[in-house]
């Protein structure tokens, strides 16, 4: 279709002077010339200014164009949320190459497989993960230089896979290196991969303009004024820490580095360095909420605890906010740079009772300011659904913070485009108040003698046990019903529940034809982010249908 001209068009054109191509790069820069002094980042006995960080990101730019890396090359990072994680989200793009950053708790072979598909030149390797990457590179067809990453915070066993290690290899950098703009706002910047629970991953793309938004959005959705303090419990290597990186830089803030999400670490940090933010999935909370005595800190203030993942549990969100977290819920996917919906909080709400305030906060909620659109679909019609809070449809998303694509897999990137939407494959309601909730992922629906059931809906029942401390349900197979719900449950260290307690808990709490007809206390298989692997879980209850056929 041909724009038509406007006399607003008429000699009135793009340059230099008046358009540049959005990009979270110059935020560092920004935050270097504004405060060069502040504490930009805590690792250990660690402190370095932002002046340093700045200038250790050019070198490591400049080292790797000495290498002859730059515009479209992929430059793979196997590290933990250190120090040289935060200079590769900005040194590598610097030099206009994207920033592959690979799943610590991956094996080799998905490893191998990633590696070859971003075509890696250039892989920097923390010691804690040469044995499973020395296994993925003998496997994989590409060769790329291989840096070592000695983190002094790092003591255990690891061998150095590469010829240089990574301060040596900035040495060689120029910390005054003038680095790249991208040529285009569209340009990748990271390459971020799907799970890849139903076949090989999935090459999520993300461009400048994307991340220079999320990154803007994530200030003003998390409330983050001048000089915030981050605790690092989200890996980084999630959705670009859900731009988190970048985010910090443009309010000059302090990242607080954590190479390992334990409950005494993270209270000696928040009480060291006065925590004011972390992220993280709800394994995060029941990490904190469930730690001896002992190992629990005061708070210096109230703690602002962004949560995504499945809707955090009534229980879960009533215990964090006596434990002196504010918990805002946000929803996103890996295609959309992390979090673009978030539960954005009422004054009048705080008048409400503790329960109907949990069960608020356990909505998905409204659209990112950076995100264009949010809805819920008819996927066979792409038109919306009733705003009553029942009728369930498809969640789709449009927008500036969606990926560019999946990395050369054009069905793929098709079909999650189809209708000019991004097709998220989550099922959720719209509420009267415009407010997304999620019912399910399309997969993870229960269809029991024609009756829908959400397994999220028997989850949230389940948490509210006094003794539960994790619950996933699936479909089992059931020759009379179809399907039937099954639920995994852990329960808190001490604690005791048996099968029948859990199910007389359900009637009281569910419709009869919701509560799980089996019951199995095990421990529930999670991904390196905290998300419950259901496809596992399935296939568990798979074989426990062919046992009691």
């Amino acid at each position: 279709m041909t724009r038509a001209t406007s006399p607003y068009d008429i000699d009135l054109d793009r340059n230099p002077a008046n358009f540049q191509p959005l990009t979270p790069l110059g935020f560092l820069e920004r935050a270097a010339s504004v405060y060069p002094d502040h504490t930009a980042i805590v690792h250990g006995a660690l402190r370095r200014n932002y002046r340093d960080f700045y200038a250790r990101s050019r070198r490591l730019a400049s080292a790797l164009a000495q290498r002859g890396i730059g515009r479209g090359d992929t430059v793979s990072v196997m590290l933990a949320n250190t120090p040289a994680m935060l200079e590769a989200h900005y040194g590598v793009p610097m030099c206009g190459a994207v920033l592959n950053s690979l799943n610590t708790r991956l094996d080799a072979a998905i490893l191998a497989f990633t590696l070859d598909h971003a075509e890696a030149k250039v892989l920097i390797v923390d010691r804690e993960y040469s044995k499973v990457m020395k296994e993925a590179l003998a496997a994989a067809k590409v060769k790329p230089l291989v840096i070592d990453y000695d983190d002094p915070e790092y003591t255990g066993a690891g061998e150095r896979l590469g010829d240089i290690e990574y301060e040596d290899f900035l040495a060689q950098g120029d910390p005054d290196f003038a680095w790249l703009m991208p040529d285009d706002e569209w340009d990748a910047i990271t390459l971020n991969y799907t799970s890849g629970t139903t076949g090989d991953p999935k090459g999520v793309v993300y461009h400048h303009r994307g991340a220079h938004l999320l990154a803007m959005g994530n200030v003003i959705t998390c409330g983050m004024g001048r000089h915030p303090v981050y605790l690092w419990t989200l890996p980084m290597f999630h959705c670009d820490g859900w731009c988190f990186p970048w985010t910090l830089s443009i309010v000059a803030g302090t990242h607080v580095c954590l190479r390992w999400v334990r409950a005494p670490a993270m209270y000696d940090a928040i009480a060291r360095e006065k925590v004011t933010h972390l992220c993280g999935a709800p394994i995060v909370m029941s990490t904190l909420l469930n730690a001896p005595d002992n190992e629990k800190k005061p708070l210096p203030h109230v703690v602002n605890f962004a949560t995504a993942a499945a809707p955090p549990p009534e229980a879960v969100l009533a215990a964090m906010k006596s434990a002196g977290f504010n918990v805002t819920h946000v929803y996103g996917l890996t295609e959309c740079y992390g979090p673009a919906v978030v539960n954005d909080w009422h004054d009048s709400w705080d008048k409400l009772p503790a329960a109907e305030q949990a069960a608020l906060k356990s909505r998905q909620g409204v659209r990112y300011p950076v995100l264009e659109a949010l809805d819920v679909l008819d996927p066979d019609t792409m038109q919306p659904v009733p705003r009553d809070g029942t009728a369930m449809g498809e969640v789709m998303m449009r927008g500036n913070v969606v990926m560019k694509g999946y990395l050369k897999n054009p069905s793929a990137s098709e079909k999650a485009f189809a209708g000019g939407w991004f097709h998220t494959g989550d099922l959720g309601v719209m509420h009267p108040d415009g407010y997304i909730q999620l019912k399910d992922r399309s997969k993870d629906i229960i269809i029991s003698g024609g009756e829908n059931i959400s397994s999220i809906e028997v989850e949230d029942a389940l948490y509210k046990h006094p003794a539960v401390a994790a619950a996933a349900v699936v479909a089992k197979p059931d020759e009379k019903w179809g399907e039937t719900p099954c639920a995994f449950v852990e329960l808190k260290p001490g604690a005791q529940a048996t099968t029948d307690e859990l199910m007389q808990w359900c009637r009281q709490n569910l419709a009869s034809y919701k509560c799980p007809r089996t019951i199995v206390f095990d421990t529930i298989p999670k991904t390196s982010t905290g998300k419950i692997q259901k496809f596992k879980l399935r296939d568990m209850a798979r074989d426990l249908a062919k046992v009691s056929a």
